[in-house]
């Protein structure tokens, strides 16, 4: 009897959310298309131009910025970047234009496209590809300001701009000179370095101190690393700052790889990318869901990831943030610009009993960097983890382990048992009563022993 209400009571909740989530969502895609027409007026005042978004197709938003689209039927739409050197082919996700939703399906067939001024060209063969420009764009092409009106002016989110340098901001610690083992370290989604400097490091032994030498990045976009207007934020970007920024200056040869949610997604990459170099490679909670056939792996990422649901809390704000251009940015106006604010209530109200680095990791990114790589990393590179996955397992000799929080809302559990299944050498293991933070925060001495412990038997393979 007992399990028979249980399951009714839990049919009832879970009815209940569907239709709040409904009408909830509803109204956010009503108050995406308003804020769309807010934001225009607003940029263009304030910034004598109207920044392209995302909301009536692919080309307004991505042409403006002298890119030039390029698309082949049954594939996957890709940007041709223009520099003043070369062309640099970069894929992009088409979950940053394609979210489908009912009221926007109604506005697109009541409200007049206008006029693009598209310039079309295209070219015979078997397979033929069109590619679409603004005219006159390219050349004219005008970068941002920085910062932005709506992004934070304080020196910590951009103490990049006073630097010559165009790497990411790394946190070293460890052995200097005659280094044997290098550790990379990278951190999830809206976070930076400080998720591993302010718990991991400061529990490491003196032992490894010595012999090893340990990178902590803030990505491109977050924390106190460069956050370019003009840059799409795809795989490659951030693949390319991590080789400039760590592996080229310190003469890299060979790492161990731990990486937390998002970052699980470039340690692949990176993994695949140096075949031979990585020695082991640790993940936490890493985005995994295979799509099943005959569904298009980056738009399923998108609804697993960000479900459209008010409950759980965490899912609800996942879903704003990838489901709505201009709400999300709305939301990081009112948080990342005043993180400073938010930061000095905190101290205020705890008595300065804890520390704000989860803040100023959650807080230290534009919206642009959080909504591209969102986008071209987590969700479209869906259809390439399967990939990556069966190259770990097939032609790398690396030790590969898993943590997991069995209370994760965000990443669930079976994500660790999907990559299990594609990868059957790694060691998965479930974290009781942790979740997506806590499996490192709370924790911290006890994964720093485990850590120590992989990276040492990674020497006897």
């Amino acid at each position: 009897m007992g399990n028979v209400t249980r399951y009714i009571i839990g049919l009832c909740g879970k009815l209940v959310n569907d239709m709040l989530s409904f009408v909830v969502f509803c109204m956010l895609d009503v108050l995406d298309i308003v804020l769309c027409y807010v934001y225009m007026v607003i940029d263009f005042f304030l910034e004598d131009e109207r920044k392209p978004c995302y909301c009536s197709s692919p080309k307004d938003a991505i042409v403006n910025r002298g890119n030039i689209l390029v698309s082949e039927k049954g594939e996957a739409e890709k940007i041709v970047c223009v520099t003043s050197n070369k062309l640099q082919l970069e894929e992009i996700s088409d979950t940053l234009y394609s979210r489908p939703s009912l009221v926007v399906e109604v506005s697109k067939t009541t409200v007049k496209r206008r006029n693009l001024g598209l310039l079309v060209a295209k070219t015979t063969g078997q397979s033929p590809f069109v590619v679409e420009m603004l005219q006159e764009k390219i050349s004219g092409h005008k970068s941002h300001p920085v910062p932005r009106w709506s992004d934070c002016d304080c020196d910590t989110c951009n103490s990049w701009s006073n630097s010559c340098k165009d790497t990411l901001f790394v946190r070293m610690e460890g052995r200097k000179d005659n280094v044997g083992e290098n550790v990379l370290f990278i951190h999830g989604f809206i976070s930076s370095s400080a998720f591993w400097t302010e718990t991991l490091f400061p529990n490491f032994s003196r032992s490894i101190k010595s012999k090893y030498r340990l990178f902590a990045i803030d990505l491109l976009g977050f924390g106190k690393s460069p956050k370019p207007h003009e840059s799409l934020y795809t795989m490659k970007e951030h693949l390319d700052m991590i080789e400039r920024s760590v592996f080229v200056p310190n003469k890299v040869e060979s790492f161990h790889i731990v990486a937390h949610s998002l970052g699980c997604i470039l340690a692949l990459a990176l993994a695949v990318k140096y075949p031979k170099s990585v020695k082991s490679i640790t993940l936490l909670a890493p985005p995994y869901f295979p799509a099943p056939k005959g569904e298009e792996a980056t738009q399923y990422m998108m609804r697993k990831v960000a479900p459209r649901q008010v409950w759980p809390l965490i899912a609800f704000g996942a879903s704003m943030a990838c489901w709505y251009e201009h709400v999300s940015r709305t939301i990081c106006l009112l948080i990342c610009k005043q993180h400073r604010t938010w930061e000095f209530l905190t101290k205020l109200i705890t008595r300065n009993r804890i520390r704000t680095y989860l803040i100023e990791g959650f807080c230290c990114h534009t919206h642009n960097a959080a909504w591209h790589t969102l986008h071209n990393v987590i969700c479209g590179t869906a259809s390439k983890i399967e990939g990556y996955l069966d190259i770990v397992q097939n032609h790398l000799n690396c030790s590969v382990n898993v943590f997991h929080g069995r209370d994760d809302e965000l990443i669930p559990v079976e994500c660790s048992a999907n990559v299990k299944n594609r990868v059957p050498r790694a060691n998965v293991r479930v974290v009781e009563k942790k979740d997506h933070i806590t499996i490192v925060m709370g924790r911290q001495k006890a994964f720093a022993r485990e850590l120590e412990q992989i990276w040492k038997a990674a020497k006897t393979r």
